[in-house]
């Protein structure tokens, strides 16, 4: 409902579209991020960017959202197109159509997982272990079925765990005052981990999946754009006894880090910190506490608009297309323009390396922000970690996907020279 006063009232300032609790409001770090006319991709200039039978221009949405991000009204419906939920080439009556062949989807499986655990989809959420350590419900009145087999067991496991996480996202909003709304999050992660049969639940995935919560009303639509979402991020979330899902991304940046900067490489290597391990949260949520919340949203419309891929939806859906689509005698001036900055640049050159992605070249860009005092100040790692901590929630999007850009352009450029 706050969401519909907001945009009703015709409110361009961001605390009128994610309202912050007045108890929280000094604590509250001022967004970066403002709508700025001519920039900005408004929801005059989203429309305009549909035919008349519904397919979408995505050069020109990537070109201005590239420019100034999207505007508070339409983040959602711009999201779902970013992440690969629908395809641009689309019409409305083949969006209408898949949406409504989702949401029966979506209802299917919270359906199973009401039969398990009833408090799915009642408005209200759990906190406390639904079952002991020997696997024995500890109050049968919350549980539908007798777990049968450790997959039921390791699900009925985490939900709690779910719940606490739940009641500690984004407390300052408004929008998470509401139970129901709480509720709504602790659904849609329940069934997601129902259905990854492979990570299911790993904190942190709370804070990936609130903002889509906040964005996107309908709790199925929302579900699919979470789902999309972790297919690009699912791996960081990854861990074993010898590894961890960033890990990989870890590598990439000290690689990067030693091509275009390596002074300071040396002296992090120096203090230990040469597996760049301060950078762990950074990618693992997505900056989600190197920002204020409305400067997370456009930070990451930047990058998934700058690693936007026109292929993405056929990726997920038809596999085999996607493939013959991304072939470099198919990629004319034309198609080229329908990928993000970013993500042109990794096809012309063609580097493929998924843990290359974007975020990896601005935790590259933060630590160049921070060259000089890194060097002069950190005698050790903890120093690293306070330095980057002075960051939080103040830095600027923009500013730091630029910096980005320019260091993907010179380590692609060294790396080229080497080869």
């Amino acid at each position: 409902m706050w969401k519909v006063l907001a945009r009703s009232s015709g409110a361009t300032e961001l605390n009128d579209f994610y309202p912050i609790r007045p108890e929280c409001q000094a604590d509250a770090p001022a967004p970066r991020f403002k709508p700025r006319a001519g920039k900005t991709l408004s929801q005059r200039r989203w429309n305009s960017s549909f035919d008349a039978e519904g397919h979408l221009n995505i050069a020109k949405v990537l070109r201005r959202i590239q420019r100034g991000g999207v505007h508070p009204s339409i983040k959602g419906e711009v999201w779902e197109f970013l992440l690969g939920c629908y395809d641009p080439n689309s019409t409305f009556d083949e969006r209408t159509e898949l949406k409504n062949r989702r949401r029966g989807q979506y209802d299917m499986w919270k359906a199973e997982c009401q039969r398990m655990v009833p408090m799915i989809g009642s408005g209200k959420f759990i906190t406390t272990p639904l079952i002991d350590e020997d696997g024995q419900p500890i109050d049968k009145s919350l549980i539908g079925v007798q777990p049968s087999n450790k997959k039921v067991l390791q699900w009925m496991q985490v939900l709690h765990q779910i719940g606490l996480d739940v009641n500690r996202t984004d407390r300052a909003l408004v929008f998470y005052e509401s139970e129901a709304n709480q509720a709504k999050l602790w659904d849609v992660l329940s069934v997601y981990a129902w259905l990854d049969d492979d990570i299911g639940y790993v904190q942190g995935m709370n804070d990936i999946c609130s903002p889509l919560i906040i964005l996107i009303e309908n709790e199925a639509d929302s579900y699919w754009c979470f789902d999309r979402a972790m297919r690009r991020m699912r791996e960081n979330f990854r861990t074993s006894a010898s590894s961890m899902g960033v890990q990989s991304q870890l590598a990439t940046l000290s690689q990067i880090m030693k091509t275009v900067d390596p002074k300071l490489h040396e002296h992090l290597e120096d203090l230990d910190g040469g597996e760049y391990l301060f950078a762990f949260r950074m990618l693992m949520v997505l900056f989600r506490r190197e920002f204020s919340f409305a400067g997370t949203l456009y930070l990451w419309e930047l990058i998934w608009g700058m690693e936007y891929n026109p292929n993405i939806f056929a990726k997920y859906e038809e596999p085999e297309r996607a493939k013959a689509n991304a072939s470099p005698q198919t990629l004319s001036d034309k198609i080229l323009k329908q990928y993000g900055k970013f993500e042109r640049k990794n096809v012309k050159t063609g580097n493929a390396e998924e843990s290359s992605a974007l975020a990896v070249f601005v935790v590259a860009s933060v630590l160049e922000i921070k060259h000089r005092r890194i060097l002069n100040e950190a005698k050790g790692v903890d120093d690293v970690v306070q330095i980057l901590g002075d960051i939080t929630s103040n830095l600027d999007a923009k500013k730091a996907c630029e910096e980005a850009l320019k260091i993907q352009k010179k380590y692609l450029s060294k790396a080229q020279g080497k080869k």
